[in-house]
């Protein structure tokens, strides 16, 4: 059994050049600062704003101007008028907002806490346990600094990743999960003209795309009260059944030398959480497959017709928009790899023809009313024939199910 390290640089900064004073000094007030911290989680998430600020720093982070601000809040006020005609359920908007990178992190935290904390605390207690038996009435309460190397080792990650996503999201529900404040529709202008060069599509074109979807998930999330619990708690169950390999952790931790600071920057927490090969989990996985590919598949199939013939490009947006929310960017991968959760739909293009075989068969209000219970969407063997699942519908109504409970149901 290793011994545990104490001596280490704060995860995701550049180590001290021990030959400058002011950096040395700069550094030990941070360690301090964070060993003196009140531990109020698995997480150090102070720590986790600062690496990813740091690397936004790094990295660059627009600050929004006046020009664009006003840009976001048209295509936002046009996108609402676009999806009147095709959606039955109202504008969910109450404030519409443009963000930089920073904005978008410090706004999305509160959900991102509640999504990686409980993996945090399996990892943090993993390493207690490290530590053998009869060391541990040694330590006494030098022990506590295994739980706080733990959340600042998380967090200095979980900043890199942070600030990673910061540079690559379009919005604030680009993936998938009502992660900003409820009726805040938001759009990150420097990543979307970023995102529009690559596609070399007009910028306003790929802006008010980019705004539909906002809108469009606005609207759910908003006028369907079960729907942020649901996809949450879909998250949040299959994240409990994610097991910490004790051995990677082992093995990683075995490698930092505290005589040298850039051990610990280097070790990497990748591959320490793995989902249990269990009916439960499995069960799970599918479970939130299916929220966030009928969440996804709805948002593109009503922003696709919105869109229709006043968007001339329209087709390669669309295109261009599953391919990358079914390939997932580098940070979600990063993401993925942290904490051994996937946020991308594995079947957004079945979800979408469901979806319009639904519209074909119900209408846009019959549709759009399978949102009024969890129990009246599709489930994942429907996607296989969804015309039949469109046709099966017809006749169902919402006062059939008068007796049941309102709120996501378990598979």
């Amino acid at each position: 059994m290793p011994d545990i390290p104490f001596g280490f640089s704060l995860p995701g900064a550049q180590p001290p050049d021990p030959s400058d004073p002011q950096q040395m000094q700069q550094f030990m007030a941070q360690l301090q600062q964070m060993f003196a911290a009140p531990g109020s989680g698995p997480v150090n998430w102070d720590l986790a704003r600062q690496v990813a600020a740091s690397q936004l720093s790094a990295s660059g982070d627009p600050a929004v101007n006046m020009l664009e601000r006003h840009q976001v809040e048209e295509a936002l006020r046009l996108a609402d008028l676009w999806l009147d005609p095709v959606c039955a359920l109202p504008s969910g908007i109450h404030k519409s907002v443009a963000w930089n990178r920073n904005e978008w992190i410090y706004n999305t935290l509160d959900v991102w806490k509640k999504l990686c904390e409980p993996i945090a605390g399996r990892m943090v207690g993993a390493m207690g346990d490290l530590v053998p038996e009869e060391a541990r009435a040694q330590l006494g309460p030098m022990q506590s600094m295994v739980a706080t190397l733990g959340g600042a080792l998380f967090g200095g990650q979980l900043g890199q990743a942070f600030g990673q996503l910061a540079a690559e999201v379009l919005s604030a529900g680009d993936i998938g999960l009502p992660l900003g404040p409820a009726g805040t529709a938001a759009l990150v202008p420097s990543n979307i003209k970023a995102y529009g060069s690559g596609l070399e599509l007009p910028e306003d074109q790929v802006r008010l795309y980019v705004a539909l979807r906002e809108a469009a998930h606005q609207r759910l999330f908003g006028h369907v009260p079960w729907l942020r619990a649901h996809v949450l708690s879909a998250v949040e169950t299959y994240a409990s059944g994610i097991t910490v390999n004790r051995e990677a952790i082992e093995e990683a931790m075995s490698r930092v030398d505290p005589s040298d600071p850039e051990s610990m920057q280097a070790m990497a927490l990748e591959g320490i959480f793995t989902p249990e090969d269990t009916p439960q989990q499995k069960a799970g996985l599918a479970r939130l497959e299916t929220a966030l590919a009928l969440v996804e598949g709805w948002v593109g199939h009503i922003v696709d017709a919105a869109a229709g013939d006043r968007l001339p490009s329209v087709a390669a947006l669309g295109e261009a928009f599953r391919r990358r929310r079914a390939a997932g960017g580098p940070a979600e991968q990063t993401f993925a790899a942290l904490v051994g959760l996937e946020l991308r739909p594995r079947r957004l293009r079945e979800a979408g023809a469901l979806w319009a075989a639904v519209t074909e068969h119900r209408g846009i209000p019959g549709r759009d009313a399978l949102w009024d219970h969890p129990d009246l969407l599709p489930t994942n063997d429907d996607f296989a024939d969804p015309d039949g699942f469109a046709r099966s519908r017809t006749d169902w109504d919402i006062s059939e199910l008068e007796g049941l409970e309102d709120g996501p149901t378990e598979d």
